[in-house]
């Protein structure tokens, strides 16, 4: 698509603006968005590399000024046996380079994954109504049993008592509605 404003270079630059509900876009070069205010000089490009940066806690390269010489920090690297891939590297560049990779710094991943996903480290996925069955009553069946195990060990032996009602409840509708399919 072409600078809708110099109608000479590739339009690099997409903006929408909704005003009163009226939507107006702009698609124009870099050059002519920097003219027109849309940017300004000082702004620098960001890059994948810099958010995944952001997120590890480390440095990236794009903050390094041109005069300064200072690397990655060397100091007791986690590095994995398989691939020989530093945490550092994987920080910079945001991948992996094995499976070993994720077991090797999974101590490290975690408190990222947590912050990314909002607490959860795990990924449940969505399960079909239609086709979901009884999922539903497993997974809510699931859930009962941790949290029963969490109210054992806080020793809140009351509330345990009616998660283990629930569970019982749940395991019962869960046979019958196996038993009436077959």
């Amino acid at each position: 698509m072409e600078c809708q404003n110099c109608h000479q270079r590739q339009a690099t630059v997409h903006l929408t603006q909704v005003i009163n509900g009226q939507k107006t876009e702009i698609h124009v070069c870099e050059q002519c968005a920097k003219d027109k205010g849309y940017m300004s000089y000082g702004e620098e490009n960001f890059t994948l590399n810099d958010l995944l940066s952001g997120l590890f806690h480390t440095e990236s390269p794009s903050t390094f000024s041109n005069k300064s010489t200072q690397p990655y920090k060397k100091s007791t690297q986690l590095k994995c046996p398989t691939c020989g891939l530093t945490y550092q590297e994987f920080a910079r560049t945001g991948k992996f380079g094995c499976a070993t990779c994720y077991q090797t710094f999974d101590e490290k991943l975690n408190p990222i994954l947590r912050r990314v996903h909002s607490g959860n480290t795990t990924h449940d996925g969505k399960i079909p109504k239609r086709e979901g069955g009884n999922l539903h009553m497993k997974r809510e069946l699931d859930d009962y049993k941790s949290k029963l195990r969490q109210l054992i060990e806080q020793e809140e032996f009351e509330e345990a008592a009616k998660v283990r009602d629930k569970i019982k409840s749940l395991q019962s509708q869960l046979h019958e509605g196996e038993d009436g399919e077959q």
